[in-house]
């Protein structure tokens, strides 16, 4: 079901409406029934996957729970030979907590490995498969895999709460139907963002009231998500589809307009589907993580990752940097690079690596190709210079007498910065890595400025009137970004505006959707809703 199809917007009133009418101890009951009822409108098949993450999860949780317990009876004073009780050794109860320490990551590595083999198997099976009869000449069939809806944000959100219960950072839920509810809540099942159990379980099982303007609220997030979906992403589609799917045809400033008409579609369309899916959210006063902060603000590669996907790159972080970071090879590796190398570079390598390993994942999150893995590592090669080079920058721009936080510097680094990450667009969105490469070379073996004169931009599936209207909604959503960047809430000093004010605003946003938007409220889809 499609969040840009009426059908979509129906269900939502639906849920809205019977969810305060019902009485507020079962509002919870009725979320994971519309979840459940959302789910099976992609395809009853697809939910044999989102129920075994579901049980796997619940159930790995309260195993843990219970090898807790186990460890703490163990741990009470044993009898003795006449049966008084004695008090435990530290070396005995170090030996009974290295046990069961061990026994916990046993169950936590076998949740792990069922669902993210679950994910493995269907979303990179054929992958693999083509990558070996690449390199050892073997001939396996490519097969047919349903590719479950979300699977992706489901399967990190769970395995997210497993690795937390085994943490001890939070007791396990103990009733599976509010568990399904945490793993299944339909606003955010098809494109994130990736909750965490302890921000979303009080709000998802918790009492709410009716609120006229948490509704107003709600709806005003999802109509700024359209706006931005249909007016902007959309739109810039048209030229994306052009460029890209025919990149062998295109030169110089033509795949510039390509590859930049792709950064508008793709922060309008993801960012844009956050705001949906956040929408929808705060109808029933539940308040999601925030996905996005201005990323094209960046200025750095490592700020744009702060503010592009955060849950994901928190996920990562928490789950992935961490771990790695602390583990005994890793510690071992520091110390080695203390002995060997200066402090800086000794205290930054080690992180470097660990970036680079955390980017190779995002790379590999994205889909199963090899240009995914170029863009992820591109991206972690980039940080991890940035790092090691740190004190050369320093020193150039003390040499340079360029004052670090003057506006014009601020400036330099944002395009800089912006130049840096639609070059990573060249492997995000061409059809292959080769593809990317020749695009590339094309960029600059073609590159003239007589292509914006020429009329050669019009060849690209906009006219005239397409160009202005894009160019007015992206001036619409700059002067927005930039009031947000200056710590201006545009909700909070639209809610001080008097009704009739706020409803202008309101209605100049619903009327542009049709006037200047590239499709119609009957269906299309979320480039992140295939996850």
């Amino acid at each position: 079901m499609s969040f840009l199809s009426m059908k979509f917007l129906l269900f939502l009133a639906a849920a809205v409406a019977g969810y305060y009418v019902i009485p507020r101890q079962l509002q919870w009951v009725w979320l994971l029934l519309f979840s459940y009822l959302f789910y099976l409108a992609s395809g009853p098949a697809a939910v044999v996957f989102i129920l075994t993450t579901t049980v796997t999860t619940f159930l790995g949780g309260l195993w843990l729970e219970h090898t807790d317990r186990l460890l703490e009876r163990a741990l009470e004073c044993a009898p003795g030979p006449d049966g008084s009780p004695r008090s435990l050794s530290k070396d005995e109860i170090k030996a009974i907590k290295g046990r069961f320490k061990q026994r916990k990551k046993w169950i936590a590595a076998l949740v792990l490995l069922i669902n993210f083999g679950i994910l493995a198997a269907l979303k990179y099976r054929n992958f693999a498969a083509d990558n070996m009869n690449l390199l050892f000449g073997t001939h396996i069939s490519p097969a047919k895999l349903l590719l479950p809806l979300g699977i992706s944000f489901y399967t990190f959100q769970s395995m997210g709460y497993l690795i937390d219960v085994y943490r001890g950072k939070y007791a396990p839920d103990r009733n599976p139907f509010r568990f399904a509810l945490f793993v299944s809540f339909f606003p955010q099942i098809l494109q994130g963002p990736i909750g965490r159990y302890d921000r979303l379980a009080s709000q998802l099982y918790g009492q709410k009231r009716f609120s006229l303007t948490r509704i107003e609220r709600g709806l005003q997030l999802m109509l700024w998500g359209y706006f931005k979906k249909i007016v902007i992403a959309d739109r810039a589609a048209v030229v994306v589809s052009e460029v890209f799917g025919n990149y062998q045809s295109y030169h110089g400033i033509l795949v510039i307009a390509g590859v930049l008409c792709y950064s508008l579609q793709l922060y309008g369309d993801f960012s844009g589907g956050m705001d949906v899916v956040m929408g929808a959210a705060e109808c029933f006063g539940i308040s999601l993580d925030a996905n996005f902060k201005r990323p094209y603000f960046a200025r750095s590669i490592s700020d744009f990752w702060h503010r592009w996907h955060i849950t994901l790159g928190t996920w990562m972080k928490d789950y992935v940097f961490y771990p790695f970071s602390l583990s005994k090879g890793m510690n071992k590796f520091g110390k080695y690079c203390k002995k060997h190398f200066s402090k800086h570079v000794s205290r930054v390598l080690p992180v470097c690596i660990a970036n680079l390993l955390v980017f190779f994942l995002v790379g590999v999150w994205h889909g199963p190709a090899w240009k995914f893995i170029v863009y992820g590592l591109y991206n972690g090669i980039i940080i991890a210079a940035s790092s090691l080079l740190a004190p050369i920058y320093t020193q150039m721009a003390r040499k340079l007498h360029i004052p670090a936080e003057s506006r014009t510097w601020t400036v330099v680094r944002i395009l800089r910065t912006f130049l840096l990450v639609n070059i990573s667009w060249y492997f995000d969105m061409a059809e292959s890595l080769g593809a990317a490469l020749t695009m590339m070379k094309n960029t600059i073996a073609g590159f003239t400025l007589s292509a914006l004169t020429d009329g050669s931009l019009l060849r690209l599936g906009l006219d005239l009137k397409d160009y202005g209207a894009l160019s007015l909604s992206c001036a619409v959503l700059f002067a927005v970004s930039l009031l947000q960047e200056n710590h201006v809430s545009m909700r909070d000093a639209l809610a001080a505006k008097p009704l009739a004010a706020r409803w202008c605003v309101y209605l100049m946003l619903l009327f542009s959707i049709p006037l200047l938007g590239q499709i119609t409220m009957t269906g299309g889809g979320f480039i992140y809703a295939q996850f």
